[in-house]
């Protein structure tokens, strides 16, 4: 479907051509003992760091990558339709990086940004706690001030790659009489004393992509804190502007593999002397994947040339953000099921790779703002 990303730039298509080979020859060939053995995706991001995928999101200045956001996109639904595992943790390190990116000081950036686009240092991004997902104002993890800088207090949970990551930019209340605008951002380095990750939860899907319950008693110095005082929940919210997008790349990476494994399969079964796909009734199961992938792609590209629009020239985009991440992930719901459908018996098993992209895709109408709460954000958008 290469037609569908004309907007790249010649450069762009070259980085994801490359990528696309990368992820179909090194990535691809993992994802299944990944699923069965659970193991963390460590492999997979080294590969994708080595090809510059780890600093896709930041400008050159950072060692990132540079490219626009329609081209981000699609780099991000190469991988996921490769692994979905991987793009989730990936995506997870993004939330991180952006954070720094959005919220930090000069120095802060030039401390963490192109560690992170190497692949030296892999981000997590602390937000979510068992009393506040949906809502972050209500957060009860709290930084006090001390002496010698900052003591901080609380749980979080679900928190991908928490365990395992290098940094984790972690929100916490610094000033309760104020609401969210007194949320502060800090970054936690790995081995932080007082920061304790449980182990990984056992999920559904997504099995190589780890999310963990942090334990945070800490004591941290000045310059732990993340830009500015009170500005964690601002900046929060327009790193899930980018993060949101991301999901939708991630739907759409492995709504086009269950599409396309689905649409082979049915030109390769034969039942009764003729292939499930000359059958009309096959045929509008096809048609209707088609209509669900397309429409949440250009709802997706619209979202991503907006977050391109107000990076060059300022504002947010919230409303397409949520938009798209709503379509998407209700579309690639969609598709994963009608692909398994397609496979039969065949699809239910763990031999083919639709009842794992089924598994992973579940949790896409969950995280990053739950498909009821996106649509409050995007009613509240519409009638304001």
């Amino acid at each position: 479907m290469s037609d569908d990303w004309h907007m790249l730039s010649e450069e762009e298509a070259l980085f994801c051509d490359v990528l696309t080979r990368v992820c179909a020859e090194q990535i691809a060939p993992l994802a299944h003992e990944t699923d069965e053995t659970s193991a963390f995706v460590h492999r997979q991001l080294k590969i994708l760091g080595d090809v510059g995928m780890m600093g896709a999101n930041l400008p050159e200045e950072y060692d990132g990558s540079g490219i626009s956001a329609p081209a981000f996109l699609r780099a991000v639904s190469i991988v996921a339709g490769a692994c979905g595992s991987t793009a989730s943790a990936l995506t997870a390190h993004y939330l991180a990086t952006d954070s720094i990116l959005i919220g930090g000081s000069e120095a802060q950036k030039r401390e963490w940004l192109p560690k992170a686009a190497s692949g030296a240092a892999l981000g997590a991004f602390a937000l979510t706690e068992p009393g506040a997902g949906s809502d972050p104002a209500d957060m009860k993890t709290r930084a006090r001030r001390t002496d010698a800088g900052w003591h901080v207090k609380g749980t979080k949970c679900f928190i991908s790659n928490g365990g395992v990551a290098d940094f984790i930019v972690l929100y916490a209340v610094t000033d309760p009489e104020k609401a969210h605008r007194g949320i502060s951002a800090f970054i936690l380095p790995k081995g932080t004393p007082g920061l304790d990750a449980g182990p990984a939860e056992k999920t559904m899907g997504l099995k190589g992509g780890h999310v963990f319950t942090l334990n945070i008693d800490c004591h941290l110095p000045e310059n732990a804190l993340l830009g500015e005082e009170g500005r964690g929940f601002r900046t929060a919210m327009q790193v899930l502007d980018n993060g949101r997008i991301e999901v939708a790349a991630q739907c759409l990476g492995l709504a086009e593999a269950a599409m396309t494994s689905a649409i082979a399969y049915t030109k390769e079964r034969v039942i009764g002397g003729q292939p499930l796909s000359e059958r009309q009734g096959i045929r509008w199961m096809i048609a209707d994947m088609g209509v669900a992938y397309r429409s949440a792609l250009l709802l997706s590209q619209d979202a991503a040339r907006q977050r391109q629009k107000a990076h060059d020239e300022g504002g947010r985009f919230t409303l397409a953000s949520s938009m798209a991440k709503l379509a998407a992930s209700e579309a690639a719901a969609k598709v994963a099921d009608t692909a398994l459908q397609l496979h039969g018996g065949y699809g239910y098993t763990r031999d083919f790779p639709i009842e794992r992209i089924n598994r992973d895709l579940r949790i896409m109408r969950i995280y990053e703002g739950s498909s009821e709460i996106q649509r409050i954000i995007i009613a509240g958008n519409m009638l304001a």
